[in-house]
């Protein structure tokens, strides 16, 4: 990343505005290596920059992995309702670039959502060149055949309204109308569609994996970073 001037940095880690940096920086608030800052044009390493004596919030960068409760839409957009984004910080969500999931889950359906503001990680792990693998379970309101797991597997299976079949896809069935169903792509609303193409409703779907990742112990709303070997392996 190119060096940036001090005022764009603090403004773009969602602290103050361009304009109340300058501010900042004339009432002494700023420091860089130790020293009062005066001057918005100068480009210091991030590591180096203090405000009241602290240092910057996450400047690299965030990589969190949240578990999405029911409810919450993944969407900038106030007039969708709750928003994902909602469940961070004021200062995270000003950052520019702001901060996105990776990947999308509709508002009926919980579990593992990667959020970053790493732009060029969201287009690599979104690509379905990728093929990122996603592990998500589902219940629903008919019987499923076992016919279904080479249906899935087969890569034949054309969605309404698409032209191209699903890529591969493996299903194991958890029970009568139980199963856990891995993709490595992501169309819009793909598991529910899938099910339906097959005559069967999703009554509810979870998110149980993403890639190398899973939840573990985190409970609904929560979220964390990601370890440097998480990241490590969401990157191999």
């Amino acid at each position: 990343m190119s060096a940036r001037r001090l005022d764009q940095l603090l403004s773009s880690l969602g602290y103050c505005s361009r304009r109340d940096a300058r501010d900042w920086l004339k009432a002494g608030r700023i420091s860089v290596a130790g020293r009062v800052e005066k001057d918005p044009g100068v480009k210091p390493s991030p590591a180096a920059v203090r405000i009241d004596g602290e240092p910057l919030d996450h400047p690299e960068g965030l990589l969190l992995l949240l578990n999405k409760p029911l409810g919450l839409t993944c969407s900038h957009e106030p007039r969708e309702g709750p928003l994902v984004y909602d469940l961070l910080p004021p200062r995270w969500r000003a950052r520019n670039p702001q901060v996105t999931s990776i990947g999308r889950l509709d508002k009926e359906t919980s579990g593992l959502l990667l959020l970053t503001d790493h732009t060029e990680l969201v287009h690599r792990l979104t690509s379905p060149k990728h093929k990122v693998p996603k592990i998500y379970r589902a219940t629903t309101d008919a019987d499923l055949s076992p016919a279904l797991i080479d249906t899935f597997a087969a890569g034949t299976l054309v969605l309404d309204g698409e032209k191209e079949p699903c890529a591969p896809a493996a299903l194991r069935l958890l029970g009568a109308r139980e199963a856990e169903l891995t993709l490595i792509e992501g169309k819009y609303h793909q598991v529910r569609r899938m099910f339906a193409a097959t005559g069967a409703t999703v009554l509810t779907l979870h998110r149980a994996s993403f890639g190398p990742l899973t939840l573990g112990d985190l409970a609904p709303g929560a979220y964390r970073e990601l370890t440097p070997a998480e990241q490590a392996a969401l990157s191999a």
